[in-house]
């Protein structure tokens, strides 16, 4: 399963300078900033300004840049919303609006204060690798910096504290009221980005059962491969989740498994890319969807606590409870509810029962270029392995 895609390519040796407009200096790549990776080719320089959270929401009453003129400067917005707002906002409205009022690019930044999810999957100050998911002519450059130096950028505004950043997240976090600050900082851009054709390909394999029902397991074998000339390995994240799948199809064939349900494994890939590859699946399914009874994903499963975090959707949850006893880790589960993110969403998006299975704790290398094999905790992932393999036996053998 297969199809075409242009998609935008990060030149190497990518560059981001900050500080007085008379003294720039470069900040280091992979450390200090990321620039996001589908962002257009850059060659700018403005002066910066903070933003909150780079949000505007008449209904709510939030407008994170009244009182402040951006145009023809570099806003920097905080990633998140604050806490009074209860409704989703993506990283492509806030750019969409940091556009509209004349912004030439933009930095964003992880807040000091995280959210219990965030704290959770152990979300740290270092810039992620991200996609901004926007068409080109629709985007303007971007970069991913630590909170540390937008903590810099800030406390050096008019001799602030350098506590400055959590005194305003702590600010915007209570009300909605402007908190938006031209700084006394600059910002230079420049890199490069260029569109490549390539093929977006999804593996498939089958293990036939004796009805006309269907079980999925998947996991996504993409990362983020080598933009602007960073190597992102991606061990964790998520050649965990593709060895376990290869590994419950070697089990379940050499036990000579029989199902009553028929077993698909797909090997995703695009998942990165707005999971574009269990979308392609989801448009083009190899079976009807009202016969696919369950989808089990698997992602970032070898690095944490040696718990296992398990999402499910549409489905009893005492099946993944049962699940984990067979394994003999019923005392490691830790049971939710819907797991945002992953290419189990376009199937629950769908109306197909899914269950997330992810290795819980923290994931310190996620999307960052020190995600390499010898992170990875041998015994995490053998647990992993075995949870989804009595996951899928049951699920495939039942009714």
């Amino acid at each position: 399963m297969a199809t075409l895609l242009s998609t935008p390519v990060l030149a190497p040796d990518p560059e981001l300078r900050i500080g007085a407009i008379e003294h720039l200096s470069a900040v280091s790549l992979g450390t200090d900033y990321l620039p996001i990776f589908d962002a257009p080719s850059a060659d700018l320089q403005g002066q910066i300004v903070f933003a909150g959270y780079g949000i505007v929401d008449p209904a709510q009453g939030i407008d994170d840049y009244a009182g402040v003129d951006v145009n023809n400067r570099i806003v920097l917005f905080l990633r998140g919303k604050p806490d009074h707002l209860k409704h989703p906002i993506s990283h492509a409205d806030k750019v969409r609006f940091a556009r509209e009022r004349g912004a030439l690019a933009y930095l964003t930044a992880t807040g000091p204060i995280l959210h219990p999810y965030e704290a959770r999957r152990g979300v740290t100050g270092s810039p992620s690798a991200f996609y901004g998911q926007l068409p080109l002519d629709h985007a303007i450059p971007g970069a991913w910096i630590s909170t540390t130096l937008a903590e810099q950028i800030l406390a050096d505004s008019n001799n602030a504290a350098s506590d400055r950043l959590r005194t305003l997240q702590e600010q915007l976090n209570r009300n909605p009221s402007s908190r938006s600050i031209v700084t006394n900082h600059y910002a230079s851009l420049r890199w490069n980005t260029t569109i490549q054709d390539g093929l977006l390909t999804n593996v498939l394999g089958v293990l036939p059962g004796r009805g006309p029902d269907w079980i999925i397991i998947g996991a996504h074998r993409d990362h983020f491969g080598k933009p602007a000339g960073l190597l992102f390995p991606g061990a964790d994240d998520n050649a965990s989740g593709t060895a376990v799948i290869l590994e419950v199809a070697r089990v379940l064939i050499k036990a000579g498994f029989h199902p009553r349900h028929s077993i698909l494994f797909v090997s995703f890939s695009g998942e990165e890319r707005d999971l574009l590859g269990s979308r392609l699946y989801i448009s083009r399914p190899l079976v009807p969807l009202t016969a696919t009874k369950t989808m089990i994903n698997i992602d970032h499963a070898g690095i944490g606590n040696g718990r296992l975090t398990v999402g499910v959707t549409g489905l009893d949850k005492r099946v993944a409870l049962d699940a984990g006893t067979a394994a003999g880790l019923q005392d490691r589960l830790d049971l939710f509810g819907f797991f945002p993110g992953g290419d189990h969403v376009p199937f629950k998006e769908a109306g197909v029962p899914t269950v997330t299975v992810v290795s819980g704790g923290v994931h310190p290398h996620f999307h960052r270029p020190t995600d390499t094999a010898d992170t990875l905790d041998p015994d995490i992932l053998r647990n992993v392995a075995r949870y989804v393999l009595a996951l899928a036996w049951r699920l495939a053998d039942g009714p």
